[in-house]
């Protein structure tokens, strides 16, 4: 049930012009700066901020010194701020869609695995079926693309949840965990060897995801656990082109799903050092917005990721089409 207040609120108090303000206060910390990137003269926007705290009760920015800093307040209403005027900007793609056929943009976020693999063939299947459909993809973490998704910046992600307080407002789908194992190139000294030891293994140079990701807090934890510092010798990155380079070019080592490499694997470029790292991996699934409707775009990615996942994950169960 609507709350009265807050359709109050959004009927009498909210306009367009305060969401834009919002969002913009939010990337520049200025109002100053807000106001111009918002078209608005600085009077017009401090006043215009006066009246969302007034209508709210609340202090949605601190003013300092320099410019100013949301409240706690202010971030939840800057990025529901970003997702409604998203969903504006979705509705006239929508429109100009029905108008001349399945065209527009959808935007996806991808870890790792699936972005090499699943993605990939979803894109193909979905220009196969809609050739006009523009597809920008972005691989991050999945806390850098849940937030995007919240935000309204994409319109799916094939990722993790991993803030309990986000999952309320998402879908998700889950699709298959992710084994992960020792990677080096073919000629690796350690390549063949049945007797490795963590010890040894942490004098190689290890690439590394970036930190905050849930595969480089759980290698954390397991050199930890085995009362171990970080390697000495580090690249930190998640383009795969640049990993695989590294990889074959010299004797690093990285911890990835056999997926992410198998056509280097395949082709004798790269092989799997047998060492059990014990290090297992949440299932990642597609993650959408609930009470979210997506535009015909989005939605038949959604289809094409949900078509070919079923034919390349024996656990993964599409849900009933309505």
């Amino acid at each position: 049930m609507t709350d009265s207040r807050s359709d109050r609120f959004v009927r009498s108090h909210l306009k367009t012009r305060h969401l834009v303000l919002l969002v913009e206060l939010g990337r520049h910390g200025s109002i100053a700066h807000a106001a111009q990137a918002a078209n608005l003269t600085q009077p017009g926007a401090s006043k215009l901020l006066g009246e969302l705290e007034h209508a709210l009760g609340v202090q949605l920015f601190e003013r300092l010194s320099r410019g100013v800093a949301p409240t706690w307040y202010g971030k939840v209403l800057i990025r529901r701020a970003g997702a409604a005027l998203a969903e504006m900007d979705a509705a006239h793609q929508e429109v100009m869609e029905l108008l001349s056929g399945l065209r527009g943009r959808v935007g996806i976020g991808t870890v790792l695995a699936p972005g090499t693999g699943l993605v990939p063939k979803a894109i193909n299947l979905l220009k196969a079926r809609h050739s006009r459909v523009h597809v920008a993809v972005n691989m991050s973490t999945s806390k850098v693309l849940v937030e995007r998704l919240r935000g309204g910046e994409l319109d799916l992600v094939v990722g993790r949840i991993l803030d309990t307080e986000a999952a309320d407002e998402l879908n998700f789908e889950p699709l298959t965990d992710e084994p992960h194992l020792l990677i080096a190139r073919s000629g690796h000294p350690m390549a063949g060897r049945t007797d490795l030891t963590l010890e040894e293994l942490m004098e190689q140079c290890w690439i590394l995801p970036p930190a905050g990701s849930i595969l480089r807090d759980r290698l954390t934890a397991l050199f930890l656990s085995h009362g171990l510092e970080q390697p000495a010798e580090t690249v930190e990155t998640l383009d795969m082109p640049v990993v695989a380079s590294l990889l074959m070019n010299n004797d690093m080592i990285v911890a990835l799903p056999p997926d992410a490499v198998k056509p280097y694997l395949e082709a004798g470029l790269l092989t799997i050092l047998p060492f059990d790292l014990g290090v297992s991996m949440d299932y990642f699934g597609i993650i959408t917005r609930k009470r979210h409707q997506l535009s015909p775009g989005a939605d038949a990615m959604l289809m094409a990721l949900r078509d070919v996942a079923a034919n390349i994950y024996p656990d993964y169960r599409a849900p009933a089409h309505p």
